[in-house]
């Protein structure tokens, strides 16, 4: 058992990555792995409040993990985040920071990388009430961030890797294209029916009124651009799409259209 303070310190330490490792080993929810985290290194180093933000690839945030001892450090928290340290990973290019207040409320913050390799996912804040001792726990707080990040790669939220991102915009094109077939080949027979039948008609000529005639002609035309829109599915090569209705999307044909004139 440890005998003095460091050595129960440094146990302590120790307990928080391994329910980290634990929690994220036996595929808890991330936001599970952040509370244990949060709340754990908080009593330990004497936090009020510590948050666990990640963001987008446009650097909106889509997940917040909070743990704070009331309301009050929870706004305190947020105010830092939307105040200050939000604003300088916009303007400055934030990446880390230990900072310390005076005033009559004496606190002091700090903020740390989230990252996968270069690439910055979020970011672990927490407060500190009174005189700042933060920065002599730095080391242990970079390694707490080292472990959230891992335990976020392994639940499968962040940036997709770029091959995995590839195998999943490959699947979604085939399945466009195995479904653009069976439509083409399910409306192609009974089209050709269709335009077999009308060419028929158009080729008696004179026994035909014009009336007749016109509407023979407009429905050929119609059947055409049917069998056009069908050529189109079939030489689909990418998975683009376009505005239809009502922030409905649809499958944009004007580059097959090009290919297959």
């Amino acid at each position: 058992m440890p005998g003095n303070p460091s050595e129960k310190k440094a146990m302590q330490q120790f307990d928080i990555m391994r329910e980290i490792a634990l929690s994220a080993a036996s595929g808890a929810d991330l936001a599970v792995t952040a509370e244990i985290a949060l709340r754990g290194t908080g009593q330990l180093v004497g936090l009020s409040g510590a948050a666990l933000l990640l963001w987008d690839d446009k650097e909106t945030p889509f997940l917040n993990v909070t743990y704070a001892e009331n309301d009050r450090q929870k706004g305190v928290l947020k105010d830092l985040e939307s105040e200050l340290f939000g604003n300088l990973r916009k303007s400055r290019k934030l990446v880390s920071a230990y900072l310390s207040f005076g005033g009559e409320e004496p606190l002091s913050t700090f903020t740390l990388p989230i990252k996968k390799g270069e690439m910055i996912l979020g970011a672990v804040i927490g407060i500190q009430p009174g005189k700042g001792t933060l920065v002599k726990e730095d080391f242990f707080l970079e390694s707490l961030t080292a472990a959230l990040s891992v335990a976020i790669m392994a639940s499968g939220i962040g940036p997709v890797a770029d091959d995995v991102a590839a195998r999943i915009k490959r699947e979604r094109l085939n399945a466009i294209v195995e479904t653009a077939t069976t439509v083409s080949h399910e409306i192609n027979n009974p089209l050709t029916a269709v335009l077999g039948n009308i060419q028929l008609l158009l080729m008696r000529g004179d026994k035909l009124d014009d009336e007749l005639r016109k509407k023979l002609k407009a429905v050929e035309e119609s059947a055409l651009r049917i069998k056009e829109v069908t050529q189109k599915l079939m030489n689909i090569t990418k998975d683009k799409t376009t505005e239809y209705t009502n922030g409905i999307k649809m499958i944009d044909l004007s580059e097959e259209s090009d290919r297959s004139s």
